[in-house]
């Protein structure tokens, strides 16, 4: 976005020594000038700004003065002023040279004035032709303003409130974290550094804090004690179901690069040690920032190692189970540039992905965008989150709640406590991801009532896709599971010790806020008798042929019949009161027969399975209304041996 300092400083000392050459210039003001040019090449700003104010109140007409002046609020990212200072110099120059259009241009990009730096460029194409030393920075800022220009013509929703004093503090807030139900929130801090502070250079130290919701009240924020130390924590982000914290150490004593990535898991309400991702992941390189996806292992984080598209890019890896992970793959030329990807955060419908660049066509800095996993497994084109959520400054990262309607960013805007504070806004409907709503709940013993730790899956009948995996907390019980809307999905509960539970939910695209699903899951053991219902078989009306969305769940009931060798089962077909006895007899049989003949086709041995169909005779619930005669059209498996 800026040209290298050196350069403008060298070009414009050569400009300014040009101008020095008009006659009738006071001698004096000429002095203070050249006095301020020496003090500039000694980068002593201040002294530069003293002798350039003596020259102005010589003469307020002399360019050179306001070229200078110019450079000064230039090198100190103050573009407004740096920009009315060139513009200044056009003003008062006889005949004003063309690379002070240039200059003026370039700074009124930096403020985000884009049809006047658009305009200001073409004036110096127009004196200097297309083809010059600056053409490709020219080009450059030529993209920004006509994306600028269209951006403010038609500007998204975006009314940005501040979380408050339980969150927000006169110290820099920010990279903020939330689990899918919204109650629990973890930032990062940087605050103050002390004695104990591990990197003696820094004056400040990142840690982690934590909020939680009451009563819809975020609470007073408190430090977690358990993850942080004298080194620099942040950059984190939570698991959905709130069970893992991945986040960036940096210069640790026992660390692979300046940033590595660390992971904890919770436990009841105790976080675990930092634990490093280790090898293939980290590296002597820079890794930060990770995002971990609603299936529980894949992460997305920003590294500077070779074998990237540009400085930072956005790379993925997978848990393959706790603490192994693959080795990482760039996510390629359409998410990464020859610039930088930083700040990943993938929504928890699992395919909407957010992040930052300043390489994508925007409105200058860093702006923020997403980008869609498509069904082929390649990125969409990513899409610019639009003018006045992005800016000509740098927009850092964004958040988006698992119901895809409100975001979270840290900013400066006036108003704040201080530094930069956490804020959240309404977010605009066209920027919306896929909406996601949650199951939550315990898993317990069906006989003991006591709290199990179970593997938890919601997995997407259609494409037998993984959407999202959880387990129970050991101590508790507790799991939180995200539910993708729009899709047909089975919930898979499985425990190395008893049948799987399984149940459908098929929710519609269309909605405002979506209730969650609050349920407690009992597991049973296999004893003889038992009876556990396979939730996931589908059939068309008055047919017995299995429809392929039931193959997920038969699949699972294979792997559950291979792994306790020993069982014997019996596969029951029901059905609703609609229709005559008889009807409804045959048609039961023959479902129960259609499992039964897929298991047997799936390596299960005769021996151990038989059928029954049991037609209406045998109801869970009233038949009165259709969802008690859904609930009756079931298919079951009881355990005989």
């Amino acid at each position: 976005m800026r040209i290298k300092w050196s350069l403008v400083l060298g070009i414009m000392l050569l400009f300014s020594l040009s101008i020095n050459a008009q006659n009738g210039l006071n001698k004096k003001a000429v002095k203070y000038c050249e006095q301020a040019k020496a003090a500039i090449n000694a980068s002593d700003f201040e002294k530069a700004q003293s002798l350039l104010h003596k020259a102005y109140l010589i003469d307020t007409t002399y360019s050179e003065m306001h070229i200078l002046m110019g450079d000064i609020f230039s090198y100190k990212l103050q573009s407004a002023l740096a920009a009315e200072c060139y513009l200044k110099a056009i003003r008062f120059s006889p005949v004003p040279k063309p690379l002070l259009y240039f200059l003026a241009a370039g700074e009124e990009v930096k403020c985000g004035r884009y049809q006047e730096a658009y305009n200001h460029y073409q004036t110096y194409i127009g004196k200097m032709g297309i083809n010059t030393p600056l053409t490709e920075e020219i080009d450059k800022n030529l993209k920004i303003c006509r994306f600028g220009i269209e951006a403010i013509k038609n500007p998204v929703n975006f009314e940005p409130i501040n979380l408050g004093g339980n969150i927000n503090s006169t110290w820099d807030e920010y990279l903020a974290a939330l689990t899918a139900d919204e109650q629990e929130f973890i930032f990062t801090v940087a605050r103050p550094r002390d004695k104990q502070t591990a990197c003696a250079f820094c004056l400040l130290e990142e840690d982690f804090y934590s909020s939680k919701k009451i009563n819809g009240e975020w609470q007073p924020r408190q430090p977690i004690e358990a993850i942080n130390t004298h080194h620099n924590e942040g950059a984190q982000c939570i698991s959905p179901d709130g069970k893992y914290l991945f986040y960036t150490i940096c210069n640790s004593d026992f660390g692979y690069g300046s940033c590595d990535l660390y992971w904890s898991k919770r436990i009841g309400d105790r976080w675990s040690r930092p634990r490093n991702f280790g090898e293939p992941v980290n590296s002597k390189y820079w890794e930060s920032q990770p995002a971990i996806g609603p299936d529980g292992k894949t992460i997305y984080f920003t590294s500077n190692r070779p074998g990237g598209r540009g400085k930072l890019d956005l790379w993925k890896t997978e848990m393959k189970e706790e603490g192994v992970f693959t080795v990482p793959v760039n996510l390629g030329a359409t998410i990464n540039t020859p610039m930088d990807e930083t700040a990943p955060f993938i929504h928890a419908d699992g395919k909407t992905l957010y992040f930052a660049s300043d390489g994508h066509p925007g409105l200058g800095g860093k702006d923020l965008f997403y980008s869609i996993l498509l069904k082929d497994g390649n990125w969409s084109e990513p899409t610019n989150l639009g003018y006045p959520i992005n800016t000509y400054a740098d927009e850092i990262n964004i958040l988006i709640s698992a119901s895809g309607t409100t975001a979270y960013f840290s900013s400066d805007i006036e108003g704040g406590y201080g530094g930069l504070d956490l804020y959240y806004f309404t977010l605009d409907e066209r920027l919306r991801p896929t909406p996601v709503t949650y199951l939550k709940g315990t898993v317990k013993d069906a006989t003991s009532k006591q709290p199990l730790e179970a593997h938890i899956e919601m997995i997407d009948l259609e494409t037998n896709q993984v959407i999202t995996a959880t387990q129970s907390d050991p101590k508790t019980g507790e799991f939180l599971a995200c539910i993708l809307t729009g899709t047909n999905v089975m919930l898979n509960v499985s425990h190395p010790y008893y049948p799987f539970y399984s149940e459908n939910f098929q929710l519609k695209k269309d909605y405002t806020e979506l209730k969650p699903y609050l349920k407690d899951i009992e597991l049973h053991k296999p004893d003889v008798g038992n009876t556990f219902i396979l939730r996931n078989i589908f059939f068309d009306f008055d047919k017995s042929e299995l429809k392929p969305e039931s193959f997920v769940e038969l699949n699972n009931l294979v792997l559950y019949l291979k792994e306790n060798y020993s069982l014997k089962i019996e596969i029951g077909g029901h059905t609703d009161n609609q229709g005559s006895a008889e009807y409804n007899q045959n048609l039961s049989l023959a479902r129960a027969r259609s499992v039964y003949s897929y298991l047997i086709s799936k390596g299960i041995d005769s021996s151990r399975l038989s059928y029954a169909g049991y037609g209406m005779s045998v109801p869970i619930t009233d038949n009165s209304n259709e969802e008690g005669r859904a609930s009756n059209r079931r298919t079951e498996f009881k355990v005989v041996e």
